[in-house]
């Protein structure tokens, strides 16, 4: 396994990472005790998870339950600021609720500090600095290492970073976004932001949510047991004409040169400037043993710039 620096910190990650949403959800206690150790075993370091996955809570206390002697051997990341509650007294980014969200994360997660603590979304209604401020106290104290953002706009990266700048305290090491060969938004403004600032991307939806697996086929019903299948949200805002058109090309592509679509997506990803890490879920086994194997790819750059004449024409 390939191990990476998150960003410009001293912070080193797995370049494939495993995401924890299913953990108490799609998958129970002893299959997910399976696939963690299966991962950790494979040389998966970055465990990355949230406070509202599963049901409020729900990941978090499986990795908490699980993990045992094998914490020491993982960058445990997670996340907060998203409701955890449905009155609305339970999220952003407040020093009051970072402080009581802290708590509940390290209580659940049966363990006394947490590798990489993210902000899940930005806080409109919180200074930056006081998010910040909050955040660096909790690394003095020894119960948080890293700082990262999920889902903030490039402008609030900017301002982010600066304002630590200002007031001298712990910046953020990381941003974590959608990013796909389908979904590349974030080239626009994002992107350059966390360059010029040295924010390590963990892009999640690696796979547009199962698009990029090859398991579909145009014009025929998704499967029952599928992501798609089970969610006609998510497949109306992947499965749409230029997709399908991209992924029949991008099917091509890989095929010709003895390789997979999963090969493809994650090996592309794996390529790109500042990824530290491709994250990726797992409900079996085998899909984590496919997901290590599928970074392998070293694309050269007449097939990177293919690619883009594919997903950007």
């Amino acid at each position: 396994m390939q191990i990476r620096n998150l960003g410009g910190s001293g912070l080193r990650v797995s370049a494939v990472g495993l995401g924890c949403n299913n953990f108490g959800q799609r998958t129970d206690l002893e299959t997910s005790r399976k696939v963690i150790h299966k991962a950790i075993d494979l040389g998966i370091t970055l465990f990355d998870t949230a406070d509202i996955y599963a049901g409020l809570g729900g990941s978090e206390t499986v990795l908490g339950e699980v993990l045992g002697d094998r914490r020491k051997d993982i960058v445990l990341a997670t996340k907060f600021s998203k409701p955890m509650a449905a009155d609305g007294t339970k999220q952003g980014a407040s020093r009051r609720y970072i402080m009581s969200a802290v708590e509940a994360s390290l209580r659940r997660l049966k363990t006394d500090y947490i590798d990489l603590y993210q902000q899940h979304d930005y806080d409109p209604l919180t200074p930056i600095e006081e998010t910040l401020r909050t955040l660096d106290d909790l690394m003095h104290q020894g119960k948080v290492r890293y700082i990262g953002n999920s889902n903030f706009p490039a402008w609030r990266i900017a301002e982010a970073e600066h304002v630590a700048r200002a007031i001298n305290v712990n910046h953020f090491v990381s941003c974590q976004d959608e990013y796909s060969l389908v979904v590349r938004d974030i080239e626009n403004e994002l992107l350059p932001a966390a360059s010029q600032y040295n924010l390590g991307l963990l892009p999640f939806f690696p796979l547009a949510s199962g698009l990029l697996t090859g398991k579909y086929r145009r014009g025929a019903a998704a499967p029952e047991d599928t992501r798609f299948g089970k969610s006609p949200v998510l497949r109306d805002r992947y499965v749409t004409p230029r997709n399908e058109d991209m992924v029949e090309k991008l099917q091509a592509f890989a095929s010709a040169r003895g390789h997979t679509m999963l090969e493809l997506a994650f090996s592309w990803l794996a390529a790109r400037p500042q990824v530290a890490s491709v994250i990726a879920g797992a409900t079996r086994l085998e899909q984590v043993e496919q997901n290590v194997k599928a970074i392998g790819w070293a694309l050269s750059a007449e097939e990177m710039a293919e690619i883009d004449r594919i997903t950007t024409g």
